[in-house]
């Protein structure tokens, strides 16, 4: 499998392009494509390494990566519950482990609170929206579970309720994390802390922090020496810069968003701070793209032969938890926190869209198949991962708020650009 030399010139002439305006461009950003055999099919970095820096953005930089953590932390709950340690619609199970959301509260309308009358799954956990898939067709949509947690900066209540101190999901802080649910289980999609708590399930299943987890059971095999929820001195040298975009249009810098895990003071090598599985990891674009030609590969790195999930398990994380809720991505997500995103009126502009175990399934404008994974990061990171095609990439900035219109339009062009030039070797 290959790209053309006429394809990757011209996604690399569109992202030097996107970089030429230092003020109101983009700062700088890397792209990577690989193949189902874990080969690079692009890779490219633009631009610098932030808004007002003289050094060039380069493919050993390393991003802040946010909510594309969720994928990972889906594949270590997998592993767990391929060996029987976790179970995925057991809510006694998921109480025992996280008794701070044993007997969760609802968030009304009115900001009261109200005890929840359902309990919650690690599916749930998982998808945001989950259920059994082989109940599916007996299912309407207001039976399907969903955890029912959210995000202060995407849900005006939550933000609202939690005044005037306020809750913030990247302080490192236990306390910020246990927050009322934005619904009752079973009762609507609601994008949330919901996989941060799966974190938790691994790490109180295992005694194992979960950067330790991810380290032992999915880096060490896959050879990944770059992805850390603490990063070590050589890779803070390597930190791209925090950007921040006004309405209009100009750039700024910023201090990164996920400060406390960068500074914090560790004992015994273990970091004091939340491990949050769903926005804690900083890493290597490159090889956050070798875990996903390990999906590509059904579970098994291409690289170095080891498997981590079993192709069934692979098959099932890409697997629609939610058929009978096909709109879930067109409810909108609004700016409540407008310093952090910018409204979403639809999460991706799929014809069939699903919801798998911790990411987004869906088609698209740009080439790729139906049932394709996806999800982003905060400060606009965009993966893909198409099984059917054997192809993956992502590409990766740092900029904020989120669903930054300049970065999403380069990431059609990047997706296009790939699958037009793409051609298989015989």
């Amino acid at each position: 499998m290959a790209v053309s030399s006429e394809a990757v010139a011209k996604i690399k002439s569109a992202f030097q392009l996107a970089c030429d305006d230092t003020n109101k461009g983009i700062p700088g950003l890397v792209g990577i494509a690989v193949g189902k055999d874990g080969q690079e099919l692009f890779a490219h970095a633009a631009g610098k390494r932030g808004f007002g820096s003289e050094k060039p953005m380069t493919l050993d930089n390393i991003f802040w990566i946010a909510s594309c953590t969720k994928m990972i932390t889906g594949l270590a709950c997998m592993q767990l519950v391929e060996q029987g340690e976790l179970s995925l619609d057991d809510a006694e199970q998921v109480a025992k482990l996280c008794p701070e959301i044993k007997e969760p509260s609802i968030l009304q309308p009115d900001g009261t609170l109200r005890p929840a009358k359902k309990r919650i799954t690690l599916r749930m956990l998982l998808s945001h929206t989950g259920q059994r898939p082989t109940f599916a067709q007996s299912m309407r949509p207001a039976d399907i579970f969903t955890a029912g947690f959210g995000y202060t900066f995407f849900h005006e209540g939550l933000r609202d309720y939690s005044k005037p101190v306020g809750y913030d999901e990247f302080s490192g802080h236990l306390k910020d994390m246990v927050q009322p649910l934005v619904h009752e289980p079973g009762e609507g999609w609601q994008y949330g802390l919901n996989i941060d708590w799966a974190g938790f399930c691994v790490e109180r299943t295992t005694n194992m922090t979960l950067n330790e987890y991810f380290q032992r059971h999915i880096f060490q095999p896959l050879n990944i020496k770059n992805i850390s929820m603490f990063p070590s001195d050589e890779m803070k040298s390597k930190l791209a810069y925090m950007n921040a975009r006004t309405l209009d249009g100009q750039l700024h810098p910023r201090d990164h968003l996920l400060h406390r895990p960068l500074v914090v003071e560790t004992e015994q090598g273990i970091a004091t701070c939340v491990n949050s599985g769903g926005a804690g990891a900083f890493a290597l674009p490159r090889e956050y793209c070798q875990i996903l030609a390990t999906l590509l590969n059904n579970g098994t790195s291409p690289i170095t032969g080891a498997q981590i999930l079993k192709k069934e398990t692979v098959d099932m994380m890409f697997e629609n938890q939610i058929p009978n809720f096909s709109n879930f991505g067109k409810q909108g997500i609004p700016a409540a926190k407008s310093d952090l995103t910018n409204t979403i009126p639809d999460l991706y502009p799929g014809s069939q869209q699903g919801w798998g175990l911790t990411f987004m399934l869906s088609d698209g404008p740009t080439g790729r198949s139906s049932g394709t994974g996806h999800w982003a990061g905060l400060p606009n990171l965009y993966w893909w991962c198409d099984r059917a095609q054997g192809v993956a990439g992502m590409i990766c900035s740092q900029i904020l708020p989120f669903a930054d219109p300049q970065v999403l339009g380069l990431w059609v062009q990047l997706e296009s650009g790939v699958y037009s030039g793409l051609s298989k070797k015989p």
